[in-house]
């Protein structure tokens, strides 16, 4: 096993907010990622590196041991699932909801309900813990055009300010959970490099903390 610690960030959104919380605990990119084609980056620690790849592919990543670390949305994380994983801290950012969400006024199918997604997985356990027979259709983006297509009955879907919902004759429904940034952990990993991995869960702890506590302007 490397001596080299990795750690897998998330692109887009998170990573915006994951970079200023990284360089609160000390933990710099050595050049500016916006401005370079590659994936894998050099850090201000010598035993450090960063790899920055899509949302979805964190958790594969650190459950097959490509990387040491990786910060994922939970989101990403109950649709994976958490084998080979540890989840040891909540990073507090890029909060949202995961939520089922309808045409407005129109009240939610009694029976089987058509269900557009791409998170299969939690909508599928979702209704069946709910005791709803659901057809889920996975799909990759606008989720709001199946509803008014006649694709589905709903979608489950993560849900910020719900603007994009109510600009396409939507509302928000029943909460599935709520959504953070979070750390997770190769489980070899976390044994074999204790002595880094240990003092890097510390610093990022200790960053979490001081935002917590600072008012909000």
């Amino acid at each position: 096993m490397s001596k080299q610690l990795i750690l897998a960030l998330s692109k887009g959104r998170i990573l915006d907010e994951t970079l200023p919380l990284l360089a609160d605990a000390g933990i710099t990119p050595a050049e500016d990622l916006g401005k370079s084609r590659k994936l894998l980056f050099d850090t201000n620690l010598p035993d450090v590196k960063l790899v920055i790849i899509r949302a979805t592919d964190v958790p594969t990543y650190v459950q097959l041991g490509a990387a040491d670390v990786g910060i994922a949305g939970k989101d990403v994380l109950l649709e994976h699932g958490a084998e080979g994983l540890y989840e040891p801290l909540d990073l507090d950012i890029a909060r949202c909801k995961l939520m089922t969400a309808g045409v407005t006024d129109q009240p939610p199918a009694t029976a089987r309900r058509r269900v557009a997604t791409k998170f299969v997985n939690v909508a599928r356990r979702y209704y069946a813990e709910q005791g709803i027979q659901a057809e889920v259709i996975k799909l990759y983006g606008a989720m709001e055009l199946a509803p008014l297509m006649n694709l589905a009955d709903e979608i489950v879907d993560i849900v910020d300010t719900g603007n994009t919902l109510r600009a396409n004759g939507m509302e928000p429904r029943e909460l599935i959970a709520h959504i953070s940034t979070r750390l997770v952990v190769n489980k070899a990993s976390m044994t074999m490099k204790h002595d880094r991995i240990k003092p890097l869960l510390a610093r990022l702890e200790s960053a979490v903390k001081q935002r917590q506590t600072q008012p909000i302007e």
